[in-house]
C-alpha cells in the first residue's frame, strides 16, 4: 500500500500570517468599525479577502473594506473575544432571513365560510 500523505500537512498547526487582506467594514461617524461574522458553528469569526473581487463575490460590490494586515486585524478583534480569520471564506448567509411568502387562504371544497384575514 501506498502512503498518500504529503510531505506538507494541509492544515498545519501553527499559524502562519495570511498577508495584507481585504478586511469588510462599517462605515460610522468617527471612522470604520470591522464586521465581524459567525462561522456555520455560531462561534464569532473575524473575516478577510485576499483580493476585492472575491470580497465582491462574497458580500457584494457596494461593500465597504479596508486593507489591513492578518495580525492587526486579530488584534483588533480579540478584545472582543473573536480569537479566528476567516480567510476568503465561500459562503455567506443573509443577516436577516428572508420575510415569509404571502399566499392565498387555503378553501376547503365544503367550507362555505371566506377565510378570516387578519389587519
Amino acid at each position: 500500500m501506498t502512503d498518500t500523505r504529503g510531505a506538507e500537512d494541509p492544515e498545519p498547526c501553527e499559524r502562519f500570517p495570511a498577508g495584507p487582506l481585504y478586511v469588510p467594514v462599517r462605515p460610522g461617524r468617527s471612522g470604520c468599525a470591522t464586521l465581524l461574522f459567525r462561522t456555520p458553528l455560531g462561534r464569532r469569526t473575524a473575516v478577510g479577502f485576499t483580493s476585492a473581487g472575491r470580497l465582491a463575490a462574497t458580500l457584494g460590490a457596494g461593500r465597504p473594506w479596508i486593507r489591513l494586515a492578518e495580525p492587526a486585524l486579530r488584534a483588533l478583534t480579540a478584545p472582543f473575544g473573536v480569537t479566528t480569520v476567516t480567510v476568503d471564506p465561500q459562503f455567506t448567509a443573509p443577516a436577516a432571513p428572508a420575510p415569509a411568502p404571502t399566499s392565498a387562504p387555503v378553501r376547503s371544497a365544503a367550507a362555505s365560510v371566506p377565510a378570516l384575514r387578519v389587519g
